[in-house]
């Protein structure tokens, strides 16, 4: 079982900032619904606690706050692509530490959180806009599609 004492306190914080990353990619794709895919993201994070003892790594990732980084970014695409990065930094640290289980589970969290996130708020109509699917696909791709999905 892997927990945050595997972790050097900056590789946790990576670890950490990933799923918020996610969650924030997809919030900033379409515009509309901000505070509802906001209350989304903290509610995934409630959904997960609820399932405490499936994995030591998630449990420990939702008990502690989201941790949003708080970089100044010059566009959305900065963000994207700074949070994108975030997640494959922590999913390499993952793999390297974790067993194959939890970096599935970290995958499947990260994911579930996403499309929370995007069914949030119906835009034009749909319950996930083209842009938040994009989103959610681009985030998919970076961290690898968890397994059964």
């Amino acid at each position: 079982m892997t927990g945050k004492a595997d972790f050097t306190p900056q590789e946790w914080e990576t670890v950490l900032e990933g799923p918020p990353s996610a969650g924030m990619i997809v919030v900033t794709a379409q515009r509309g619904g901000t505070f509802r895919e906001t209350i989304a993201m903290a509610k995934a994070y409630a959904e997960a606690r609820q399932h405490h003892g499936a994995s030591e790594l998630i449990d420990e990732i939702v008990a502690a706050k989201p941790e949003i980084d708080h970089t100044r970014f010059h566009s959305v695409e900065e963000l994207k692509q700074h949070g994108l990065q975030h997640l494959r930094d922590a999913v390499e640290l993952l793999e390297g530490k974790a067993t194959p289980d939890e970096v599935e589970d970290y995958r499947r969290f990260v994911l579930t959180l996403a499309d929370k996130v995007a069914s949030a708020h119906r835009e034009g109509g749909a319950a996930v806009s083209d842009a938040e699917r994009a989103a959610i696909d681009e985030i998919s791709s970076t961290i690898g599609n968890p397994a059964g999905t």
